[in-house]
């Protein structure tokens, strides 16, 4: 019997065992990247929401409500690498142990690549062996989106960004304490900004 192809070549039935392997050894798939998911991202929606603003120091600004950043396909292709705008807008996934920041201890903020948002803290990210940066929480649960993600026939919990709708990766329960969470983030989805002195 004949199986449906994907994109590169790969059969569904391929493509459904090795994302559920995956899934099991580490969350996102170790896969090479599988490029945009049958769904594509929703369009942005314009409009406003609050999110906790911080400064390069770490300090908390406060809620603020903002525009939402809403932007055309093209403008986001322009605005992106190929990488991040296929992680981002179109909810792919990079390589496992490829990606920016996996290896980065330094002290600072890891921001959104498309708008900016304050998403992680230094102080929040360890070592997870997964090969992707993880975090034990967000730097405010105001700034990144919980989503239910029912791709390649799991339940997973996605997320993005409040303020633009970025796909940023997903969120598990084995991580380290106090949150017992790991955010599993795609390195390309994220900007880093070390802390400036206070």
């Amino acid at each position: 019997m004949a199986h449906k192809m994907e994109a590169g070549g790969t059969t569904r039935r391929t493509l459904l065992f090795t994302t559920g392997a995956a899934a099991l050894l580490g969350g996102i798939a170790i896969l090479p990247r599988l490029g945009a998911r049958a769904a594509t991202v929703r369009p942005g929606t314009p409009g406003t929401v609050a999110i906790e603003a911080f400064d390069d120091a770490g300090r908390s600004l406060g809620t603020r409500t903002v525009e939402k950043v809403v932007r055309t396909e093209a403008e986001w292709r322009e605005r992106l690498s190929p990488l991040a705008f296929e992680v981002t807008r179109q909810e792919g996934t990079e390589y496992a142990f490829s990606g920016p920041w996996l290896d980065n201890h330094e002290r600072g903020i890891y921001r959104c690549v498309c708008c900016g948002t304050a998403l992680f803290a230094s102080d929040t990210k360890f070592e997870s062996g997964t090969g992707w940066p993880s975090f034990w929480q967000p730097i405010s649960a105001a700034n990144v989106a919980d989503i239910t993600d029912r791709s390649f026939g799991m339940v997973r919990v996605a997320n993005s960004c409040a303020r633009c709708d970025a796909h940023l990766g997903h969120v598990f329960r084995d991580g380290p304490k106090p949150t017992g969470l790991r955010y599993c983030m795609n390195g390309v989805a994220l900007d880093f900004v070390p802390f400036a002195a206070a």
